[in-house]
């Protein structure tokens, strides 16, 4: 089935008989469509409809062979390449399963990603921290490298003293810094929240649900008025939507 897709990607990128706007893409023009795939693929499991699941994880493989094409035409490796690199390193990862290790012996994850890193010329605990990451998501997986080090708080309380601390700074702050410690609030509260046990990008993805929702039943509810409320009316409507 793969094969299929392979060759029309093969198609789409013939220099002379292919699509223009395929052949005239590159990593960098297509990375922007991959990540905005793996989003759409997040959405549909989100609303848990199968059917466009079907169709997001299509066009999520479509990416990875666009990618593997351009590297094949550039000589850098092929589809089988990506292909047996994953299966290497899952049979790495998994040595319970596939290799010497004791099948009743829990994966050694963490140890067995550091030994990569490792071995690819890590000089840092950070490194290989994906830098385009959303930002709460990097901001997490940061923290939570430092922490298998040594350097985080003992327990939620360490955290939540920052965001006292990290507000009062903001309060402070002129034009030129406020930007830069409200950044280091949102640090904070990330890891408060890993402390607590909450994917921070969970939690503001169901409160931006929530937000959409109530905003939309106000919408509703007021009709055609609703722009010209009151902003004293509008908190009211807000107020009767909460309380549903």
């Amino acid at each position: 089935m793969i094969e299929r897709l392979v060759a029309i990607m093969a198609r789409l990128r013939d220099s002379e008989r292919g699509c223009a706007w395929d052949v005239a893409q590159t990593f960098s023009t297509v990375a922007p469509y991959t990540i905005e795939e793996a989003y759409e693929v997040a959405d549909a499991i989100e609303r848990g409809d199968m059917v466009d699941l079907k169709d997001e994880l299509g066009d999520l493989l479509l990416q990875v062979v666009f990618h593997a094409r351009i590297a094949e035409e550039a000589g850098h490796f092929a589809l089988p390449d990506v292909v047996a690199a994953i299966s290497d390193k899952m049979e790495r990862r998994h040595p319970h399963l596939f290799g010497d290790a004791d099948a009743g012996s829990p994966p050694r994850w963490e140890e067995l990603k550091a030994d990569e890193r490792n071995a690819r010329g890590a000089t840092s605990a950070l490194d290989g921290v994906a830098i385009p990451l959303p930002a709460l998501l990097r901001a997490q997986k940061l923290q939570n490298r430092a922490a298998r080090v040594g350097f985080d708080w003992p327990d939620a309380a360490g955290p939540r003293a920052k965001i006292d601390e990290e507000v009062a700074e903001i309060e402070a702050a002129s034009a030129e810094t406020v930007e830069e410690e409200i950044g280091d609030l949102l640090f904070a509260v990330v890891n408060w929240a890993r402390h607590l046990g909450v994917d921070p990008e969970a939690a503001l993805r169901a409160g931006n649900a929530k937000f959409e929702r109530r905003f939309r039943a106000m919408e509703e509810r007021a009709g055609d008025a609703f722009v010209a409320l009151s902003l004293d009316e509008k908190e009211a409507l807000w107020q009767r939507v909460k309380g549903d």
